[in-house]
């Protein structure tokens, strides 16, 4: 388990990256960019063959990483938010 968290720890910045590129790419609704993440993710997962684990678990990465990276990504909003309202 410590192993599948280690390499999604390393997958989620990628992750989180080609989300952001795919939004804007691609006009997609808000409520399924969770949905897209994890299936980046797990396409990340399975093609991260430098690794050594086991499908199953680069897959577990994967998805772990995408639903981190939708994570990471609402926090920095939200901070970013914040910081508007205390400007204003």
């Amino acid at each position: 388990m410590v192993e599948i968290l280690a390499i999604a720890t390393i997958i989620a910045p990628v992750t989180s990256g080609l989300v952001q590129a795919l939004k804007g790419a691609v006009k997609l609704n808000k409520r399924y960019i969770p949905l897209m993440a994890v299936i980046v993710g797990t396409a990340i997962g399975a093609a991260a063959f430098f690794i050594e684990a086991s499908l199953g678990e680069r897959l577990w990465a994967g998805g772990i990483s995408g639903l981190a990276s939708v994570g990471l990504f609402e926090l920095g909003k939200i901070r970013r938010e914040e910081k508007e309202d205390h400007i204003k």
